[in-house]
Formats: structure tokens, C-alpha cells, sequence
């Protein structure tokens, strides 16, 4: 059974997206929100978040699946592997987010925020009623503390942040101040969305060693039980400080989220059959039309529902890491994508054919046009046109086949490009001038049969080109591990992105990620125009130039051949139990981050 969805109209929300994404006016006094353009959408004084239900019943469990497994319980640093859940349960920040509007921010821990007419700094002004889980109030010197501690001690992804930061300083009671030493219009943003600890927590214990200590956050739930590598139990504050303000009316509805933790997705999709799990998000079309006809379904206490969202596709793919020799070349890159056959791998994997990833930011109004650069775009481009790779300025698509599985036209395609490079076949065997065979692993990570079998069809067709392919299969914490390090030739790679891109876009990109373990840059890409474009955007006052930066960044990363992409699909497929309920307002990010289980509740059938 599928439920019929309010999904949004998709000029309305192009036209949102424009109305938000002009020149923000100077703020000269406290408010209760912030947008990164415009103003928010909902007033002071707001009755809950447009997408809630908020009369939702209170109470009920789920239990969620995960592969897997955990060793710590700090999430915000590089060492060990931690339960997601704790930042999104258990810590809370200054602001929060409304996921209904492209980046907009509303108080939370913070009642109120200013900013320098220029977003040169930022004031944020505490609850008085704020309060961490253990009854002690959330202080200014615990925010510094978090805010310091993260940008140096922390995970990498906090960094570039906080060495934007020239001061920090106590301005009140209940109020703190960061003053800006660059340009960075998002920066405000960045700041209210990062967690706040318990300074006490780490008196005693070094914040940067993996430890199973719990940390103590302001958040609605508390960790009530655990075993590594097994479960983890988050459980309803009931003296929870912030259950009575508007922002978190209709969310956090279910008293008890369990995760549990399981070796592969085909051992959790048997657990869900059996009633152990109350959700299962399906990626693949075919079984999702095919496989879901087991009793429960059938009797109705399960239910198949298709969530719509508005967002980009982001990427997904295998990833190139072009820290090795093998891919520096980007015709070797190009090469290697013509040989994977989109087509008839989407058919054979999903049953159907799925839409085709085109762009890192297709399906939306931030994706790269189709041929040439023109107007703001090809400003924004022109100066780096001796760097850029053919394509960025000309146009670029990823190739398509023919759907045979062959794929004899793009491997010609492919040979060709190969031979360019300098590689030739010899006794079967693809090898360059000096005689060294072509030859690299594709490492994944247990438990994801379907990227297995993705993987298992392109090695059969590199080997039609001389190339000699492996796949290493390893468990999630050697997964970890390596790719923090980078070490792989080729591995599984999927980043999503928002329709409001910033700071995280040099995570994801930057050079500084080349060397830096832990970063996004999977494929170690070291662009200057990239990072110009990502500065662009940040210091953009108009929504012409913000979108054209994006659109721009989208093309450099497209023709830089990094990822050979998969598909994606415009709705989240998520099967769960009957008495799990959602709104029928669907926000414009979907199922996404804000909405399973935050906006669910429990509600047994009469």
C-alpha cells in the first residue's frame, strides 16, 4: 500500500528558493532566526515548524538498523567509530534548522541572534531555561569551550570554521560573541549549527582519545543502555528543557529509539520481515516492486510509503583517488567511465531503469546548464580556463551507452582514450611504455551486497580492456579507517548535497583535504578554481551570484572525470510498520536529516 503525498509544486518552490536567495538586509538587532538570503520564512512567535504535526501523540519505540558497528562514543573526533545518533538525540545546538526552507535557522539553545551589518560577527543570546541533561544550566563558557575544542581538537570537519574566528568573547550573562577575520556570509549559519558539550565532561578525560564515556548533551533523549558493536538505546529526557518551545512541537514524539547493529543489509532486510525493525529504506527499484509481498505486507501491519523531495542528486559512485599515479591522467578517468555501462547496470541492479546522476547538483535550479558556460558562469570560470579540464567551459555529460551489455561502442570509446594516455595491450594485458600493467583494487565496505555486485559487472568489463581488477571486501571499522587515510585505488563514495551549499563544500573539495585524513576529499582533487568558486559563493550577495557559482563549482567537478556515477531516484522508498506515522506535509528535503524518526510518531490502529 502507498500512500498519496502532498508533494510540492515545483515552481513554488524554484520561486522560494529566489525569493530566499537575495541579498540578505543588515541586521541591527536580535531576531529570532536567520536565513542565509531574505529573511525566515516563519515570524517570532511561530505556533511549530510548517511540516509537524504538531498534536502528534507522545510515546511508543522503534528500532532501527545499522551495519556495522561501534567502538566509541564521541562523535566529534577523527578516532573510532561512534553511533550517529548521539549528535542527533543527545546534543543539541544554538540554532535549528527548518528543513521546509533552503537554509534557514531558528533559535534553539540560542533565544536570539545578531549579526555585524556585513556578517563580520555574530552574537547569540542563551535560554535562560537552557539546560544539559544532568539538570546544570548550558553556559557561554561551555559554548566557547565546544567551539574552540572542535576547531582544535576535533574532528577536521570543524577546522576551517574556527580558523575563521579572530575573537571570542562573554558579552552578557547569557550571551557570547565571534568576530570574523574573512568574508564568510554563512559563517553565522555554520556557527549556530555546531554542538554544544559539556565543558565539565572533559575535565577529567582528553577530548581527542576514543573512549565509551558518555557525553552529556541538552538534547531531548539520554543514551539508557548499550553494547559495542551490538545496540545502542536512546530514551526521552522527561525533564527535557526545551519540550514546550514551538521549534520542537511535533518532533521527538517516540519515547524509546533503538539501533541495532547487524553485519550486512541482507541480514537486516530478514530482521525487518520478522517484525524485529521497525523501518527499512529500500534503494533499489526492482526489489522494492518485487520483494516486499511477504505475509506482513500483505496483512497490513506493514506498510510501503514513497517520501517526494526537492533536493539535488548529489553524487554516487565509484571514486578515483588521484593521489595515485594510475588516475592523475584524466583522460585514464575518462577512459574508465566509458567502460562502465550506466545502462545496462542500472537495468540489471534495479530491475528498472533509474534516472542517471548528470551532475554533483542535478535536479534542481543549482545544476550546471547544458553547453557552454555563458554569462556570470563563464566570468566566474574565464580566468582558470588554462587549469580547467575540457569540458568545464564547453560543456560535459557523462557518457551513455547503447544498453547492451557489450557496451562495445564506449569501450572502443574507452581503448582509444587508453591508448592516448600512453596504455596498450600487450599478451592480453593492458601496460605502458615502461611496461607496467594496469592494474587496481576496489575497495568496499562489508555488507553492501549491491555495490558488490555493481562492482563484480564493471570488473568483467575492464577485463575486455587488459585491465586487471580486484575487489577488496572489508568490515566497517578497516573501512573507516582506510578511507580516513585514503588508502584505496577505488571505493564506494556518495555525498550528498543541499540546496544551500557552503562551508562544507571546501570539506568536500578542498585541497587541504588532499593531505588531511578524515576530510570528504575522497578522490584528492587540488583545484584553485574549485576553492574559488566556494569562496565565491560564500562572499555572494545575490542570488544571481550565488547561483552562478554553484552552477560554475558543478562543472568544474563534473568535467574533473572524479566519480563514475551511478543513479538516484526523486523519492525516498521506506517501508515500516503500520502504527508509525508521518505528516501529510512533506518538507522540500524529504526524507532526509529532521525527519525519520524526529517528525514520526506511534499511533496503535483502533
Amino acid at each position: 500500500m502507498t500512500r498519496t503525498l502532498q508533494a510540492k509544486n515545483p515552481l513554488r518552490i524554484a520561486a522560494l528558493i529566489c525569493g530566499l536567495l537575495m541579498a540578505y538586509p543588515a541586521l541591527s538587532e536580535s531576531r529570532h532566526g536567520i536565513a542565509m538570503y531574505g529573511d525566515p520564512a516563519l515570524p517570532e512567535g511561530f505556533a511549530s515548524l510548517p511540516y509537524v504535526n504538531p498534536d502528534a501523540p507522545q510515546g511508543g519505540n522503534v528500532t532501527f538498523a545499522e551495519t556495522g558497528g561501534f567502538d566509541s562514543m564521541n562523535p566529534y573526533i577523527l578516532k573510532g567509530r561512534a553511533p550517529w545518533g548521539v549528535q542527533v538525540h543527545v546534543v543539541e545546538t544554538l540554532m535549528g534548522r527548518s528543513w521546509d526552507e533552503p537554509f534557514t535557522l531558528y533559535g534553539l539553545l540560542a533565544e536570539s541572534i545578531e549579526v555585524g551589518p556585513d556578517r563580520n560577527w555574530v552574537e547569540f543570546t542563551l535560554r535562560k531555561e537552557a539546560a544539559f541533561s544532568d539538570g546544570s544550566p548550558v553556559t557561554v563558557e561551555d559554548v566557547i569551550w565546544s567551539f574552540e575544542t572542535l576547531g582544535t581538537l576535533g574532528h577536521p570537519r570543524y577546522l576551517n570554521a574556527w580558523q575563521k574566528i579572530a575573537t571570542s568573547e562573554k558579552t552578557g550573562d547569557r550571551s557570547v560573541k565571534f568576530t570574523f577575520n574573512t568574508v564568510d556570509f554563512e559563517l553565522p549559519l555554520i556557527l549556530g549549527l555546531r554542538p554544544i558539550l559539556r565543558k565539565a565532561d572533559w575535565d577529567v578525560r582528553r577530548f581527542d582519545e576514543s573512549s565509551l564515556d558518555l557525553v552529556t548533551g541538552s538534547g531531548p533523549y539520554i543514551v539508557s543502555d548499550f553494547e559495542p558493536n551490538r545496540f545502542v538505546i536512546f530514551k526521552k529526557n522527561p525533564d527535557y528543557w526545551g519540550r514546550d518551545l514551538p521549534f520542537n512541537r511535533g518532533q521527538n514524539n517516540v519515547d524509546e529509539i533503538k539501533y541495532e547493529y547487524f553485519t550486512d543489509s541482507d541480514v537486516i532486510f530478514e530482521a525487518f520481515k520478522t517484525g524485529a525493525i521497525s523501518t527499512h529504506r529500500e534503494w533499489n527499484a526492482g526489489r522494492w516492486a518485487d520483494s516486499y509481498n511477504f505475509p506482513a505486507v500483505k496483512d497490513g501491519d506493514i506498510v510501503k510509503s514513497e517520501i517526494p523531495h526537492q533536493r539535488p542528486t548529489g553524487i554516487e559512485g565509484f571514486v578515483f583517488n588521484t593521489r595515485r599515479d594510475l588516475f592523475k591522467d584524466w583522460r585514464v578517468r575518462q577512459a574508465l567511465i566509458f567502460a562502465f555501462n550506466n545502462e545496462f547496470i542500472n537495468q540489471t541492479i534495479n530491475g528498472t531503469l533509474q534516472p542517471k546522476i548528470t551532475s554533483y547538483f542535478s535536479n534542481s535550479v543549482l545544476g550546471m546548464d547544458e553547453g557552454p558556460a555563458q554569462g556570470r558562469v563563464a566570468e566566474l570560470l574565464e580566468p582558470f580556463r588554462d587549469q580547467l579540464l575540457p569540458g568545464a567551459l564547453e560543456g560535459y555529460s557523462f557518457p551513455v551507452s547503447d544498453g547492451a551489455e557489450r557496451n562495445r561502442p564506449n569501450l572502443r570509446r574507452a581503448s582509444k582514450m587508453l591508448e592516448d594516455a600512453g596504455w596498450n595491450v600487450s599478451d592480453g594485458s593492458l601496460k605502458n611504455a615502461d611496461g607496467q600493467e594496469f592494474r587496481f583494487d576496489i575497495l568496499l565496505s562489508a555488507g553492501s551486497t549491491e555495490n558488490e555486485a555493481i562492482a563484480n559487472i564493471y570488473v568483467d568489463a575492464l577485463s575486455r580492456l587488459g585491465i586487471q581488477t580486484t575487489i577488496t571486501v572489508v568490515d566497517s571499522a578497516q573501512y573507516k579507517e582506510r578511507s580516513n587515510v585514503y588508502d584505496f585505488d577505488m571505493t564506494y563514495y556518495r555525498r550528498g548535497v543541499s540546496l544551500s551549499p557552503g562551508n562544507e563544500q571546501m570539506l568536500y573539495w578542498g585541497a587541504q583535504g588532499v593531505t588531511e585524513p578524515g576530510s570528504r576529499n575522497y578522490m584528492g582533487m587540488n583545484s584553485p578554481a574549485a576553492e574559488a568558486m566556494i569562496q565565491a559563493m560564500l562572499s555572494a550577495k545575490s542570488q544571481e551570484d550565488f547561483r552562478a557559482s554553484v552552477k560554475a563549482l558543478d562543472r568544474i567537478l563534473t568535467s574533473g572525470r572524479y566519480v563514475i556515477p551511478f543513479w538516484y531516484s526523486d523519492v525516498s522508498r521506506i517501508a515500516h510498520k503500520a502504527e508509525l506515522h508521518y505528516p501529510k506535509t512533506i518538507p522540500m528535503y524529504g526524507d532526509w536529516l529532521g525527519f525519520l524518526p524526529d517528525v514520526w510518531w506511534v499511533e496503535q490502529a483502533n
